[in-house]
């Protein structure tokens, strides 16, 4: 069994080392694909592939956590983005039992609104809208009884006025969950993958490539589960490199002294913590940190709540509906609504 579960992450990280010469953001094409489609996505910091639940979602980020639990589930999301960018999502889950596999398939879709088009002296020549839109294709089997792996497949293409592009990537995921111990262990690549057609001729660029690892764990005499994940594994240093931004020293009575070490903010700022507290049977309050995005976007001396995600949830066995809103900056904060129907219980597409 050891020998068979070291297998699979052994092919994981094989696999995901095809990625490793794709970069952080800026660098990278479609970025649009980091976005968090749902509003449980979003009120764990954008990145939780270990959490512990049955919200379809969570498989965007982590295929293997696809569960037959999750058949004929249909998820719809919309995101009120900052400014005046929209985005929506939709997913449904099918459970096949004869081939012991859960699907899913899903679409997200970038609304940026209409634009003036102009030429180089700034004379307006009309509109046009740009959009990006990713379809998906997920797949999860159980391994053994406490194993989980999947793959997410993923068509993409953009178009912003005569440019576009478009091309193919895939996740792929793992998890080890102890229902006894209630915990949750998982591992993922993310966007493996090239562009097909590029921007501009012979100018292909990388995708927003990840490695992924997290651990969920509920408590057992409260009803709490905390998660933390680790992303950009194989990449110490994820840190934006701006040169007028680095403090070479501090000046105190006159005399110039050194920053101290900044090992401790590299490592935390791989790091994503989140909580999620079940309030009786129909309600979750979530909360979680990014410490990356806090000190990337937020304005010095000005922090606010830069960095903080926060979800509400209401869960019954007929509807979830959500909401989350996360802080980027202390004045800057976007809204995020979903609704998950299990459609057995509504009967439509059979029982549950």
């Amino acid at each position: 069994m050891l020998r068979r579960a070291s297998f699979l992450i052994l092919s994981i990280l094989c696999i995901s080392s095809l990625g490793f010469a794709q970069v952080l953001g800026g660098k990278s094409v479609f970025p649009f694909l980091d976005l968090p489609a749902a509003p449980q996505l979003t009120a764990l910091g954008s990145m939780n592939v270990s959490q512990q639940n049955n919200d379809l979602s969570l498989t965007l980020v982590n295929p293997a956590l696809l569960r037959p639990s999750m058949h004929s589930h249909l998820q719809v999301n919309y995101t009120s983005y900052f400014a005046d960018v929209n985005y929506g999502h939709a997913m449904l889950g099918y459970y096949a039992e004869k081939l012991q596999t859960t699907f899913a398939g899903s679409v997200q879709y970038v609304h940026y609104g209409t634009l003036t088009q102009t030429d180089a002296a700034g004379n307006v020549q009309g509109t046009f809208k740009p959009r990006d839109i990713a379809w998906q294709l997920s797949a999860s089997r159980q391994y053994l009884e406490r194993w989980h792996y999947g793959i997410n497949l993923k068509y993409i293409h953009s178009r912003y006025q005569q440019y576009g592009s478009s091309g193919l990537a895939a996740d792929v995921g793992i998890t080890y969950q102890d229902t006894a111990r209630q915990l949750q262990i998982g591992l993922v690549a993310r966007n493996m993958g090239a562009q097909l057609s590029s921007y501009v001729n012979d100018n292909k660029e990388p995708l927003p490539f990840d490695l992924q690892i997290g651990i969920s764990k509920r408590l057992q005499h409260l009803p709490l589960q905390l998660s933390a994940t680790l992303h950009h594994l194989y990449q110490f240093d994820i840190r934006y490199a701006d040169p007028a931004l680095e403090d070479e020293g501090l000046v105190s009575n006159g005399d110039t002294t050194g920053t101290g070490s900044k090992t401790f903010d590299k490592l935390f700022r791989h790091v994503v913590l989140a909580a999620q507290w079940e309030i009786g049977r129909y309600v979750e309050l979530t909360v979680s940190y990014n410490h990356l995005r806090r000190q990337e976007l937020a304005v010095s001396g000005q922090q606010g709540l830069g960095g903080f995600g926060a979800g509400i949830g209401i869960v019954t066995k007929k509807i979830q509906l959500r909401y989350a809103r996360s802080w980027y900056q202390r004045a800057a904060a976007f809204n995020q609504l979903g609704i998950n129907f299990p459609l057995p219980q509504w009967g439509i597409l059979g029982k549950n």
